[in-house]
């Protein structure tokens, strides 16, 4: 790997109420993009009400790059979407970044499961819409392994007990290996 500059280094603190706007800035900018290119993966916008809980809970994390926001993330450690709950696990949600930079998603990614680590744990899961095929094959170069499919409800990226149905393909890597491809 080649040496990066100082001011590209990638800084993530935990979001609080007050920056609920530049999270969900983040969030829609990719959301807009999603929709524009025709890619079924999140609702067409997000609201307070999605990513107020995950912020209360100390889960959502904003990310910044030489001083800029550059990515959000929700690590939280449960999910009700897998099928059986892994107490040796941290879950990824609403990951985003911004377009104007390369890498940054795997680097989060990166963060996360190093944060994972962290609390003594050894999987890091998360999903996206089964017929995403771009972001499975991003998630499988990364080293996650396909889990199955599950069905959610709601608008895609949400958790409702009742809606609409999305399918969504669950992914799973051992942190304890290596984390992508050499």
């Amino acid at each position: 790997m080649g040496s990066r500059p100082a001011n590209d280094s990638l800084e993530v603190v935990v979001a609080d109420a007050s920056q609920i706007p530049q999270v969900l800035d983040i969030l829609n900018g990719a959301a807009s993009w999603l929709t524009a290119s025709a890619i079924r993966q999140w609702p067409a916008s997000f609201t307070e009400a999605m990513v107020e809980p995950g912020i209360r809970a100390g889960e959502t994390w904003l990310a910044s790059q030489g001083g800029k926001l550059v990515g959000t993330v929700t690590l939280s450690w449960s999910d009700p979407a897998w099928p059986e709950a892994l107490d040796d696990a941290g879950y990824v949600h609403r990951s985003a970044v911004l377009r104007r930079g390369t890498g940054l998603g795997q680097r989060l990614l990166g963060w996360a499961a190093d944060q994972v680590t962290e609390r003594g744990r050894s999987h890091l899961r998360l999903d996206c819409v089964a017929t995403n095929r771009k972001l499975r094959r991003y998630y499988e170069r990364l080293g996650f392994a396909y889990c199955g499919d599950t069905e959610l409800f709601g608008a895609p990226g949400q958790r409702l007990s009742t809606g609409t149905p999305t399918l969504v393909s669950l992914f799973e890597l051992a942190v304890s290996g290596p984390r992508t491809p050499d």
